[in-house]
Formats: structure tokens, sequence, C-alpha cells
């Protein structure tokens, strides 16, 4: 399964047809644009924020991360905060420095 196959260090794209009708559209969009952060990298909240088209919404983005049902999934664990902190994560704020070193990860762009 995908998941064990991540979590034994390899490199998998979580390709699915997710069903997120759950949230609001607002976090949908911001679910959405996260789903599409390649392994390994990371970006921070503002940069969400821009991607979305609402570059003052950092915490909502914040927000709509914190309440993210498939954190593995939508990987939420590849965002930092602005000055480099974790920030949090809604699976659990230790699995966060877990996650991303078992990623690797490779690069920030904002």
């Amino acid at each position: 399964n995908l998941l064990s196959r991540y979590f034994n260090g390899e490199q998998v794209e979580f390709d699915l047809d997710l069903d997120l009708q759950a949230g609001t559209g607002f976090q949908r969009t911001v679910w959405n644009t996260t789903y599409h952060i390649p392994y390994g990298e990371v970006r921070s909240y503002g940069w969400i924020a821009k991607e979305i088209g609402k570059p003052q919404a950092m915490r909502a983005v914040g927000g709509a991360q914190g309440a993210n049902p498939l954190p593995m999934i939508i990987p939420c664990h590849r965002f930092l905060r602005s000055d480099g902190g974790l920030g949090c994560y809604s699976a659990g704020l230790h699995w966060k420095p877990k996650l991303l070193a078992l990623e690797g990860e490779t690069k920030s762009q904002e």
C-alpha cells in the first residue's frame, strides 16, 4: 500500500481522487494546492496564500491546514513559517520534523 511504501522511505505520489466536500470552499482550495506540493519540497504559509490569490490570508491558510482531514495525503507537513519555524501540524507536531527528514527536504520555495 502507498502509506507503507512512503514510511519505508520510498518516494510515492498519492495520485488519488479525493472527496473533500466536508471542507469549506476556502479550505478545499488550500488543500487542493497543498496536495500538489512535490515530495521533498517545502513552502511557506505565505506562499500558498499568494498561490491561491489571497496574499494576506496566511493565518487562514494555517487554519485550513489545521483542519486538513488527510494530513499524510494532503501534505501539510511540507509547510513552514516564513521564519523557517515548523508552525503546526494537525497530526501532532512531533511528526512534522520526522516526515520532513524522511522526505529529505530538498528545497524551499516562497
